[in-house]
């Protein structure tokens, strides 16, 4: 047991972290809605009038497909989606859906850990994770809005989603935070029984998205590389 006076030096150190850390769980809650809050449909929606094609404009889209990488990413789904089950859409809904849960629960976890303990490592390291996680979305909104890729089933009539995911498609949001959240993680933890889980926990998560047919693998492997690429420079700040 700690001394009054020492508690409550204890408690004026936490308090600046532990407003900072709420802040920052708010406004990563308000703000992932456009990224992942609307994929919460487990049915396949109606088609947009965007989705409405007809044969001219379906040949004259196709013709314009030039790329390789376009081309890969359109073939990829198609044969993806040719062997999708009942059983495994389920799991790959679960997988996508576990996503706010975890990059969530994660961070508040070890900031409560953190201030029961009274460790200010564990605190620190719940910064860094939620973070991550928050600064990794905000740079996901704004490479949406320049991109502005239009989702697969949208670009594609071929294409068929499990459901009808909002916003805009490249880099995948699910994607750059699991893999935010699995990198630091990672680091803050440098533990195979951390490490593991985690990476294998971010990859089902970027799988989904393509099983799913909401996401191209390019879209998936943009994601991967800004989640871990933005937790990779955080670190210096958090240690």
């Amino acid at each position: 047991m700690y001394p009054a006076h020492t508690a409550m030096k204890i408690n004026k150190r936490a308090m600046p972290v532990n407003a900072f850390f709420l802040l920052q769980i708010l406004i990563t809650v308000f703000f992932a809605g456009n990224v992942f809050g609307q994929d919460v449909k487990t049915e396949e929606q109606p088609k947009t009038p965007a989705q409405t094609k007809t044969t001219t404009q379906v040949k004259v889209q196709a013709a314009q497909v030039n790329n390789f990488i376009q081309r890969f990413d359109d073939k990829f789904l198609i044969n993806l989606a040719l062997k999708r089950n009942d059983t495994e859409t389920k799991e790959m809904l679960f997988l996508s859906n576990s996503l706010p849960y975890v990059s969530y629960g994660i961070p508040v976890g070890l900031m409560v850990g953190g201030i029961i303990r009274n460790d200010s490592q564990m605190r620190q390291n719940a910064l860094y994770v939620g973070s991550s996680a928050a600064i990794t979305l905000g740079a996901t909104l704004l490479i949406k809005a320049i991109f502005k890729r239009r989702r697969p089933f949208v670009q594609n009539l071929k294409i068929v989603a499990v459901y009808n995911a909002g916003s805009t498609s490249f880099p995948s949001g699910h994607t750059s935070t699991s893999f935010s959240v699995a990198t630091a993680l990672s680091r803050a933890y440098p533990k195979w029984y951390v490490i593991a889980p985690s990476y294998l926990w971010a990859g089902a998560v970027g799988y989904s998205r393509m099983y799913l047919g909401v996401h191209y693998p390019s879209d998936v492997f943009g994601g991967a590389v800004l989640g871990t690429t933005t937790s990779w420079l955080l670190r210096p700040a958090f240690k």
